[in-house]
């Protein structure tokens, strides 16, 4: 059986507390009202109209708290609660004025209205925890008028009574209330999904791992020694194992999209192949969105390179190292290696591939690109350093 709770929205959930204290207030608000009829009822003109508008207030009192407070009727919540709240101020208004139909003016001029200050507050207060702070400023000051209006103090008496303060004062306290208990389910809410989501990722992973990966690795173990056409079956079954280990590598840690940054991590692992092996930390680089992207693509030039001249039977192999200080990215192949002065011929000759796509890029975030080895047969390697606090 589902409780009230489950059948609310995730606004109406955050803010069910609010709402119940607030009718529990009302009916305390009710009886301090009946409290101040029996005092002041012998100065009434109209005692006996007097004490039907007290029984229409003790009624509104009870059947309004129990719609607001939602016992009953979880399903149709908001739509009970925003016409309740309209009619609250509707009773509300009505009784204010009616204090001119009991009393004469000597005694609504100077004493509280009918339904006194304390109980026009709840309409304020439901005003404020269904539409926020600024409702509530609003019918606390509208309220306020009306009682100004009623008791005709617009002079220099209104700035000596307490009425606007503690209306205007209940509708942004009890919004601001409200509107921090909807925010507060919001992250609630968006941090069960994430966690959920991520447990669900997890639990694929290790379905996966589990079966398609081990298949996949006996495939290509079982083509390599078998040899012949079964080369090409071995060949394309490592490249989808390594294909389907990048994808779980990108799905276990997702971009924080609130802070800007993103982990470098999967964008490296993404250019993994059977001839490109990339190693990575076991936690987080988070860095900057475009870093991200810049050393991503430096490192992508770089293995196109490899591709290219290195030979056909070259490896590479990308490593990311985060020092703390900054982060350190490697490129190495065992391919045939770059000659002397090559680089800076090239250059010379207009071809500004590597020192655009490759130092440039790296420069431009403040850190340094660094070919470590030239020469015949010696494979190359290139080392990208930089600086945490340009990583963001």
């Amino acid at each position: 059986m589902r409780t009230h709770t489950a059948e609310l929205s995730s606004a109406d959930a955050a803010t069910a507390p609010l709402w119940r204290a607030a009718q529990a207030f009302r009916l305390v608000t009710l009886l301090y009202a009946i409290g101040q009829q029996i005092a002041s009822v012998a100065y009434y003109e109209h005692p006996r109209l007097s004490w039907m508008l007290i029984a229409v207030m003790a009624i509104w009192s009870g059947s309004s708290a129990l719609l607001l407070s939602q016992w009953y009727f979880p399903e149709a919540t908001g739509k009970i609660r925003g016409w309740v709240v309209f009619g609250d101020q509707v009773v509300t208004i009505a009784l204010i004025a009616s204090t001119r139909l009991v009393a004469d003016y000597d005694w609504y001029h100077g004493h509280q209205t009918l339904p006194t200050t304390l109980w026009i507050a709840n309409s304020v207060i439901s005003m404020a925890i269904l539409r926020g702070p600024v409702a509530g400023v609003l019918a606390g000051l509208g309220m306020s008028a009306v009682v100004v209006t009623v008791r005709e103090q617009w002079g220099q008496d209104v700035w000596g009574d307490a009425t606007a303060p503690v209306l205007v004062s209940v509708g942004l306290a009890l919004g601001l209330a409200a509107n921090t208990a909807r925010r507060a389910q919001g992250q609630l809410e968006r941090a069960l999904r994430i966690t959920a989501a991520a447990q669900e990722r997890e639990r694929l992973a290790r379905e996966v791992h589990d079966g398609v990966l081990q298949v996949l690795a006996f495939i290509k173990r079982r083509g390599d020694e078998i040899g012949g056409p079964a080369e090409e079956l071995a060949r394309r079954a490592g490249e989808q194992e390594v294909a389907l280990r990048v994808l779980l590598s990108e799905q276990a840690e997702q971009p924080d999209l609130d802070s800007g940054e993103v982990d470098l991590r999967p964008l490296l692992t993404a250019h993994a192949t059977p001839k490109v092996s990339v190693a990575t930390p076991g936690d987080p680089v988070l860095v900057g969105r475009v870093v991200a992207q810049e050393i991503a693509a430096a490192v992508n030039t770089a293995l196109s390179n490899v591709s290219l001249h290195a030979g056909a039977d070259a490896k590479a192999y990308v490593l990311l190292e985060d020092t703390g200080d900054g982060l350190v990215v490697s490129v190495r192949d065992d391919g045939v290696g770059i000659a002397m002065g090559r680089l800076k011929a090239a250059e010379a000759e207009g071809r500004m591939g590597v020192s655009r796509s490759i130092v440039g890029r790296i420069e431009a975030l403040g850190g340094t690109a660094e070919l470590l080895t030239e020469g015949e047969d010696l494979g190359t390697e290139w080392e990208f350093r930089i600086p945490r606090h340009a990583a963001h």
